[in-house]
């Protein structure tokens, strides 16, 4: 474990190196813009994506490479493809606070009401609201960007590498526009819920990553099948665990207020398996938060109708589910040993 633990600080390392690096080169290409302007993309994008993050996209895309035998030479295209992963979330995230009207991200007020704030300190004309959120959303289109130019900079089998990429990309687009969407027709069943997190989430935290590192390596396809076998499973399981982490997660650990998925009336599996288990007054309940007091409330409802439990189950289910599914595969050892504990850490998390 020690030694798992060594190189996964290590990946974290070379993946921060290299993106220290990636920024730096494109916001050369940020010149035109005046001082303040340029300040504005370090504080809240280049310092968004270099602050925070467990690295975790990345890291999959790196011993998705290790799995299907990749060679230490083509160290610099993975970095590069694990780099534009994280600017894809670093996007992902910022137009998701937008869309979520979220609060905080990170234990702070969310880039676009910073981005608001800063436009009322300084007395510019408009709506200080419609600019943040226009800001805020100008910066993601920057950080997706950014995501094409650090996987070119890889250029090893670049075709693949962008095959694979242009279909996560698809994925979390579409899965985030059924997440709005289900949000907005109401209550959606178990299948909905699997559907939306799926593809707004798992395949792009996990399946799609190591697709990305297999790419690069030139692996084997029937080993590509086995890794998707694993991550399905993996990326299901770390959905779950954010969902629950969004009704009773602790704020100074998720950097989120606690029942956030409650007010914003998210259809997620936790609070699917609730309404089933409740009568016509719990799901209305359910349905009705709209402040903390009524956020308590269908957390103690979730519980005791045993929704809780049984995501806790299911995610452990899932865990075994990804083990199974690389046992007596071709994988070397140390990418069997990190992958099986990136899975465990996915599923257990706290933040």
């Amino acid at each position: 474990m020690v030694t798992l633990t060594r190189e996964a600080d290590r990946v974290r390392e070379l993946v921060d190196r290299h993106l220290d690096e990636l920024l730096a080169r494109e916001m050369g290409r940020l010149d035109f813009l005046d001082e303040p302007d340029r300040e504005t993309v370090r504080s809240f994008l280049v310092d968004f994506v270099t602050g925070g993050g467990k690295r975790l996209r990345p890291s999959f895309v790196y011993w998705g490479h290790r799995a299907a035998g990749g060679s230490e030479g083509d160290l610099d295209a993975v970095l590069s493809a694990g780099c534009a992963v994280e600017l894809l979330h670093a996007c992902a995230l910022l137009l998701d606070d937008v869309m979520d009207e979220a609060p905080t991200r990170r234990g702070r007020a969310a880039a676009h009401l910073r981005l608001a704030e800063r436009h009322r300190e300084l007395g510019w004309s408009g709506g200080s609201r419609r600019f943040g959120e226009s800001a805020a959303t100008l910066l993601g289109m920057l950080a997706f960007t950014w995501a094409d130019a650090a996987l070119l900079a890889g250029r090893r089998r670049l075709a693949e590498a962008m095959e694979v990429f242009t279909q996560l990309r698809v994925e979390i687009i579409a899965g985030q526009y059924l997440d709005i969407a289900s949000a907005a027709r109401g209550p959606g069943d178990r299948r909905q819920a699997v559907l939306i997190s799926t593809y707004k989430s798992g395949k792009y935290t996990v399946e799609r990553p190591l697709h990305l590192g297999h790419a690069i390596a030139g692996g084997d396809p029937a080993l590509r099948a086995v890794l998707s076998a694993y991550a399905l499973p993996v990326g299901e399981a770390f959905q779950l665990r954010d969902d629950v982490l969004g009704v009773f997660g602790d704020p100074a650990r998720t950097g989120k207020p606690a029942g956030a998925d409650l007010i914003q009336g998210k259809r997620t599996y936790l609070l699917a398996v609730a309404r089933e288990r409740s009568g016509a007054c719990g799901r209305g309940l359910l349905d009705g938060v709209r402040d903390e007091a009524g956020a308590e409330a269908a957390r103690e409802l979730i519980v005791a109708t045993g929704a809780l439990e049984e995501v806790e189950r299911r995610i452990a289910a899932l865990v075994d589910r990804a083990s199974e599914a690389l046992a007596g595969a071709a994988v070397p050892p140390d990418a069997e040993a990190a992958l099986l504990d990136l899975a465990a850490s996915a599923a257990r998390r706290s933040a």
